[in-house]
Parts: C-alpha cells; sequence; structure tokens
C-alpha cells in the first residue's frame, strides 16, 4: 500500500479527532450549564482541564517520541483519550467531568507532534512541508466537524450519545495507528540527562522568549476562545442562538483551512517577492489584533471577523518552523514541544480566567455582556503587547 495511505492518513484522522475534542465543548457549553447548574467560572475550568493535561505532556512527549517511536505513543495515549471519553459520557458531577476532560487532552496530547516525527521518519525532507500543511488542514476539518454539524447533532443524540461516539472513534483511531509500520525510534539517542540540559538551554534562549509571548497569547488565546468561549460570547453579547453561534465556529474553522492552505502554497510565493516569513507572522498577527478590537467594539461584519481569527492562527503557527531555525535540528522535537508547553499553558490560563473574570465582574454588579465585553477587552490589551514584543525594533 502507498505509504501516504498507511501513514499519513491514520496520523491525519488522529489530529481531526484531537481537535474536535478540543472544541467540542464549545457547542455543548450551553447543555452542561442547563444540566449541571454550573457558573462561567466552573465551565471555564471544566473544558480547560483538556489544555492543562495536553500542557503537562508535551515536555515529556519529547522524549518519548524520540526514544519510543511515535506509533507506540499515539496509539497508547489514544486509548486513554477513549477513557475519558467513556468517563465523560457517564459522569454526573463536575468532578467527574473534569477528570474526563483532562484524560482527553492526555490522551490527544500527542496526535499533533507524534505526526511530525512519524513523517520525519518516513518521508523525504522535501515533503515535510506540504505533509504538515495537509495535517493542519485535517485539524480544520476536525474544528468544522465540531460546529454546525455537531450543533444539529446534539438535540437528536444529546451530549452523553456524542462523547460514547467519540470514545469508539477515539479507540478506533489508536488501531489505525498502531496498525501501520513500525519503524524503531533511535537507540542511540543522548542521554536523558543530556537531553534536559539542552531543553534548558532553549528554555533560557533569548529567540525563545522573543516568540513565546505572542505565541503563547494570540495562539493560546484563540484556542481558548475556539474551544468553548465562542459561542457564549456570541450568544451573551451578540444575541445570537446557539445553531448561529455554532455557524460562526464553522466559519472559523473555514478560515483555519484557508489559512493553512495559503502557508502550504502562497508562502513560497511571498518569500520569492520579498515578503519573508517572520513579516507575515507579524502583519498577520496585527491582522488579527484589528480584528478581534472591531469584535469588541461590536462593530463590523461578525462572521468575517471570526473568519478571520481562524485564518490569521493559522498563519500564527508560522512560529514554530520560525523559532526552529535557530537551533539544530536534533532539538526540533524539544524545541516544538516547548513553544507548545506556553501555547497550551496559555490557552488554558485564558480558557479559565476568562470565565472567572466574568463572575467577577458581574458579582461587582456589571451585567453579563458588558462583562464579556471588558474580559475580551482585557485579553485584547495582553495580545496587543505581545505584539509589541515580537515586533521591537533589532528583530
Amino acid at each position: 500500500m502507498n505509504p501516504w495511505l498507511r501513514i499519513f492518513l491514520p496520523f491525519a484522522a488522529g489530529y481531526a479527532l484531537s481537535y474536535f475534542l478540543r472544541s467540542v465543548n464549545a457547542v455543548i457549553g450551553p447543555d452542561l450549564v442547563r444540566e449541571l447548574g454550573i457558573s462561567p467560572s466552573r465551565l471555564g475550568l471544566l473544558t480547560s482541564a483538556y489544555l492543562l493535561a495536553f500542557a503537562a505532556a508535551q515536555l515529556p512527549l519529547g522524549v518519548a517520541l524520540d526514544r519510543y517511536g511515535a506509533r507506540r505513543v499515539e496509539s497508547a495515549l489514544l486509548l486513554v483519550a477513549a477513557a475519558g471519553c467513556g468517563l465523560f459520557a457517564a459522569g454526573t458531577s463536575l468532578t467527574q467531568l473534569t477528570i474526563g476532560r483532562g484524560l482527553i487532552g492526555l490522551g490527544v496530547s500527542a496526535c499533533l507532534m507524534a505526526s511530525f516525527k512519524a513523517f520525519s521518519q518516513w518521508f523525504e525532507a522535501d515533503r515535510q512541508a506540504s505533509l504538515n500543511a495537509a495535517l493542519m488542514a485535517a485539524g480544520a476539518l476536525g474544528a468544522l466537524g465540531a460546529s454546525t454539524p455537531l450543533s444539529w447533532a446534539v438535540p437528536f443524540l444529546g451530549w452523553r450519545t456524542v462523547f460514547v461516539l467519540l470514545m469508539v472513534a477515539s479507540a478506533a483511531a489508536a488501531a489505525g495507528i498502531w496498525s501501520t509500520p513500525d519503524r524503531a525510534a533511535g537507540r542511540d539517542a543522548e542521554p536523558l540527562r543530556q537531553q534536559v540540559i539542552a531543553l534548558v538551554g532553549v528554555l533560557r534562549s533569548r529567540e525563545f522568549w522573543r516568540f513565546a509571548p505572542q505565541s503563547t497569547l494570540m495562539n493560546g488565546g484563540f484556542m481558548a476562545l475556539q474551544g468553548l468561549w465562542t459561542v457564549p460570547w456570541l450568544m451573551n453579547f451578540s444575541g445570537l442562538d446557539r445553531a448561529a453561534a455554532a455557524l460562526h465556529l464553522l466559519l472559523m474553522g473555514t478560515g483555519m483551512l484557508a489559512g493553512f492552505l495559503f502557508i502550504a502554497f502562497g508562502l513560497g510565493a511571498l518569500t520569492r517577492r520579498g515578503l519573508t516569513p517572520e513579516r507575515v507572522l507579524q502583519a498577520g498577527s496585527g491582522l488579527g489584533l484589528s480584528a478581534t478590537l472591531l469584535i469588541v467594539l461590536g462593530i463590523g461584519p461578525t462572521s468575517i471577523l471570526w473568519w478571520v481569527l481562524g485564518f490569521v492562527f493559522s498563519i500564527g503557527n508560522l512560529a514554530y518552523a520560525l523559532l526552529q531555525r535557530h537551533f539544530p535540528s536534533a532539538l526540533a522535537g524539544r524545541v516544538n514541544t516547548a513553544l507548545n508547553l506556553l501555547v497550551f499553558l496559555g490557552a488554558f490560563s485564558i480558557q479559565w480566567g476568562f470565565g472567572a473574570l466574568v463572575d467577577a465582574l458581574q458579582g461587582g454588579g456589571m451585567a453579563l455582556r458588558s462583562a464579556f465585553q471588558a474580559t475580551f477587552a482585557v485579553l485584547l490589551a495582553l495580545q496587543l503587547a505581545s505584539w509589541l514584543w515580537y515586533s521591537r525594533p533589532g528583530d
């Protein structure tokens, strides 16, 4: 069988599933609030448990992938995701649902990095960029599935049945990746102590901290919004019903897909015309800040602005490749997982903190709509500061 079919498709299916699981609570959030009677801050904590567990796995994940290989690591972790989906489907308390959500985050934590590892082992170097972009497009398709199609399914199936089906899908994805051809991990990998020393060097480098704040607040912020707060924002600030709000998630997903296709097929042409990837990242992030400002102010076509945020998020992922250029290729896994750690910690903090601040502002007497607006404005201010840090003269 063609290696593209045997290797790319199973890993792409796993990544699409991980993105669906990341975004699913944005649609079922109102059902959880109604059934459990929880506040925005508790909903934020519940949903962000995925991001915290995902982030916690990143640094050990880089070492595990190098030592045991993508096939073994990801297939085992996807079984953890299946268990998490099962617990979430059966959960009757906030604690049970939070643990289930955390297990899901841990279980899909390898889907992107394991794919990169597998592609590096099985495909030529000149195919990596197109394969990575195609993988990201698969993730965008997962995000699309967790929008309008999911909003249609939930009223008929119920959110618990949805998670039973996701449990089955996670187990099937684990089996698909386990069935891929094996290639032994490097037995001559450097000692663990040397790996840790090199990782510390990455974390202490000036180059790393040029990219990290912007990726943490802008990429992480987008993930926090897409994974939970977009639908509540559109329902409470823009006055949309759930179906219309879920349609905006669909638009965000199409924006992501367009952005990844742009990176795959259009970035090279821009580079040949003298527009460097660094400037594309800077300009794209500036565009995202402008769109966010208009959203916060309630100005302009809402659907187009949320599409722009999806597009800009895709451009923001250029930071991984641009940061890697400053380090030897042998450190690629640790550089990527270190940046990914901060992105997911940012997404966790923002997803939880958004709900906590909305609760606090309401407790101080502010109306719900105004509390949402003020909270989003705080996030925008932090993102602007990170963009100015990345864009400062001399870099």
